[in-house]
């Protein structure tokens, strides 16, 4: 799903931005299997215990559990994020299971939403998981971003992205959004009243037609991957984020660009809002 970009200016460089989740303890201590099970990623620079804390005291809303949000929840599980909220309607389908890992052969035609809870259960066990049947409308939208840390944009349809845009940035809670569309994918991070908010770059959705396109489920799944990353670093704070910064990938011929995103202050949604 390619998002369309807006004419932009020179780039503007965004610093390094850190979400601190709410109730942090200044006083942790991770039990014996937990400093084993995520020994290796303590071990990086920037990251430590206080990482692992930081994660494990976070709450991340998907709004998918398909090749891309399915996957995202995956590695999001796995780097020991303390709750995720898997939100989306519908049952498996057959041509899913070319991408959708936390799904089952033998589920299908069953809730995706709730295989997917049960996968990440087993999976790490450290990880709440909460799975909620609904696809994101306008009236429940705002219950679903409430009590976020991070929001991850994981959905297939322009309408749940800008209701999913305008909760965040009226919440002030940040959102990674990523897409994909054929072999091309892109992720940005959009931080309410710092960066362009999605309808800064696209006032108007796009035509999209979400069975009308190939999906490979390699290109998801490095997508999801990425999409972790920028969560886990937004999280934590172990590196640069893309704020301000739309990466392009193009998966065909391994080619990444990244592009600016400036806030526009005509926008309807996050023009008027304060830094």
């Amino acid at each position: 799903m390619t998002i369309p970009l807006l004419d932009l200016d020179p780039p503007i460089i965004m610093p390094a931005v850190q979400v601190e989740p709410s109730g942090l303890d200044a006083v942790f201590a991770l039990t014996d299997d937990q400093r084993e099970r995520y020994s290796r990623q303590i071990q990086l620079t920037d990251f430590g215990e206080l990482g692992q804390h930081k994660l494990a005291q976070s709450t991340v809303l998907i709004t998918g559990v398909g090749g891309l949000g399915g996957t995202v929840a995956l590695y999001l599980a796995a780097a020991g994020v303390g709750k995720l909220v898997l939100a989306r309607g519908g049952t498996l389908r057959l041509d899913d299971l070319n991408r959708q890992v936390l799904m089952r052969h033998d589920g299908v035609g069953e809730l995706r939403v709730l295989q997917a809870a049960e996968s990440l259960r087993r999976f790490n066990p450290d990880t709440l998981v909460e799975p909620i049947a609904e696809y994101v409308t306008a009236d429940n939208v705002a219950g679903l971003v409430a009590g976020a840390t991070v929001v991850v944009d994981a959905t297939h349809n322009f309408e749940e992205r800008y209701w999913l845009n305008d909760a965040c940035v009226q919440a002030r809670i940040p959102m990674v959004e990523s897409a994909m569309d054929g072999m091309e994918a892109q992720l940005t991070t959009i931080l309410p009243g710092t960066t362009a908010c999605l309808r800064c770059r696209s006032a108007t959705p796009p035509p999209w037609d979400r069975r009308n396109f190939g999906v490979l489920g390699a290109v998801s799944g490095a997508l999801a991957c990425l999409t972790a990353l920028e969560v886990i670093k937004l999280i934590t704070g172990c590196g640069p984020i893309l704020s301000g910064t739309l990466a392009r990938f193009d998966l065909a011929e391994l080619t990444l660009r990244k592009l600016p995103l400036l806030r526009q202050s005509d926008c309807p949604c996050c023009g008027a809002l304060a830094p």
